[in-house]
């Protein structure tokens, strides 16, 4: 299939790759010219998951790429972009989001903005860098639309990436968020070294807070327990090169949320969905302390109070 990536991240970088191993035709699209030529040049992303080897990915700009005789795009861009990015791509190509997170405008579902093609959404435990090495990983895909969904299957699947099918997209998406905003609470724990059985705790409550926002929303119980659900949020909690986990450690050791992003030197979607998802558990009468903690933190309360409050609330059931 002739496939257009959309975002030369680290993950957009890895899964050209991946796609190109597959077979596929495949060109990686970034806004960034300089960044473009040079991927172009010398096979490799100077920038982003420079390991992976692009030779046999084409690369271009995201203005000179051939999205309007693409079969497939793949969007791996920033939530806080997603929108001015798929409003503005020609034809009507099938879209695969790669994107974790929610529009910091509207609240809304990625998925939800992307107008007149057919929409799916990838998501699970899929750490780039370990995946840009070779080790297995798996994956699922959500679209309402299964023959599409099942096509996107086998565009990615392969001996080293498993890639599973569900028809839970809101549940899926809200799970990919909302797991971002649980690691930043996590990595804060592993910051203040309060121990693995809080930090397990924490975790645990955290996925009590998606599964009871994405059901709020229409999500199945089930997709909770899968890859997009716990799959996914065990590894961004526990991952040493996990953004979020990163940048909650750097900001209960001191930094702030800006330090800790430019230290880390990619995108922390965690930081930016975070008071979105907050926003959106109220409107939904939906419970989500650490949610809301998390948003407390960032916004100037000292995360000792908060971890004291957090352990002062009321008993309850589980």
């Amino acid at each position: 299939m002739k496939v257009v990536v959309v975002g030369a991240g680290s993950w957009g970088t890895t899964f050209a790759g991946l796609l190109r191993d597959n077979g596929h035709d495949v060109t990686l699209a970034s806004r960034d010219a300089e960044q473009a030529a040079a991927i172009e040049s010398a096979g490799r992303n100077p920038r982003y998951a420079s390991g992976v080897d692009l030779r046999g990915v084409a690369a271009a700009t995201l203005a000179e790429a051939p999205v309007a005789d693409a079969d497939v795009v793949v969007v791996a861009v920033p939530s806080r972009v997603f929108a001015e990015v798929v409003q503005s791509l020609p034809g009507v190509a099938p879209l695969l989001s790669l994107t974790k997170g929610l529009d910091p405008t509207t609240g809304a579902r990625l998925s939800s903005l992307v107008r007149d093609r057919p929409v799916a959404v990838l998501s699970g435990p899929n750490i780039a860098d370990e995946i840009a090495r070779g080790l297995p990983a798996a994956a699922v895909v959500a679209g309402e639309d299964l023959e599409l969904a099942v096509r996107l299957q086998l565009l990615a699947h392969s001996a080293i990436f498993r890639v599973y099918l569900t028809d839970d997209l809101a549940g899926v998406e809200l799970c990919a968020a909302a797991k971002n905003v649980i690691a930043l609470a996590a990595g804060a724990a592993d910051g203040l070294s309060l121990g693995d059985n809080a930090k397990a705790a924490l975790v645990a409550r955290g996925l009590a807070e998606m599964r009871r926002l994405a059901e709020a929303s229409g999500g199945r119980p089930d997709t909770f327990a899968g890859l997009a659900g716990v799959g996914d949020l065990v590894v961004t909690c526990w991952s040493p090169t996990g953004r979020n986990r990163r940048a909650g450690e750097l900001i209960a050791r001191g930094a702030s949320p800006d330090e800790a992003v430019a230290e880390i030197g990619m995108v922390v979607e965690g930081l930016t969905t975070a008071p979105v998802l907050r926003d959106l558990s109220r409107e939904l009468g939906v419970e989500m302390p650490i949610t809301e903690g998390v948003c407390a933190v960032l916004e100037g309360v000292s995360i000792a109070d908060l971890v004291s409050q957090l352990m002062r609330r009321a008993p309850t059931t589980e």
